[in-house]
């Protein structure tokens, strides 16, 4: 069973006992700012805060519902996609769509979880019938090569 303690002070420590079970001892300080709860380490650095105020987009919803969806087929949880759209009261079209968005360019997700990608770029140029091929998947979109698709990842353009 393990053992969670949380203490102010001390240093930095790594313990192994006799069985190879290590434990090890980092001291922080948990600070509640505007209702939420920060980790401070023994130097004052904290965590970059995660905006939670912003919404995901369209695109970054349609492509989590795609890993949900696809999860759920490949656990047994559901047999075809046609069950899920039936268990979600949606078109199975739609559900084929979001699942076609598991399949993309990993830089290519990079870009929709970042809100990176051109506006050009539509749900629908992504989800019907992407190409197997990633670069032809990045020829579709216009983006001749990955490091076109970093320079908008970056903001450089």
């Amino acid at each position: 069973m393990s053992d969670i303690r949380i203490q102010k002070t001390g240093e930095l420590d790594v313990i192994e006992a006799s069985d190879g079970r290590l434990t090890l001892s980092i001291p922080i300080q948990i600070k509640r700012r505007s209702g939420r709860k920060l980790v401070t380490l023994p130097n004052g650095e904290t965590a970059p805060v995660r905006p939670w105020d912003v919404a995901p987009t369209p695109l970054q919803l349609a492509l989590a519902r795609g890993h949900r969806w696809l999860a759920t087929l490949e656990s047994g949880q559901a047999k075809s996609l046609k069950e899920i759209a039936m268990r979600e009261g949606i078109d199975n079209s739609y559900v084929s769509r979001m699942v076609n968005l598991t399949t993309l360019a990993p830089d290519i997700v990079t870009a929709i979880l970042e809100d990176a990608l051109p506006n050009h770029i539509t749900l629908f140029d992504l989800a019907v019938d992407p190409p197997a091929l990633w670069d032809e998947q990045r020829k579709r979109m216009n983006v001749a090569t990955r490091g076109e698709l970093r320079c908008w990842i970056s903001g450089a353009n």
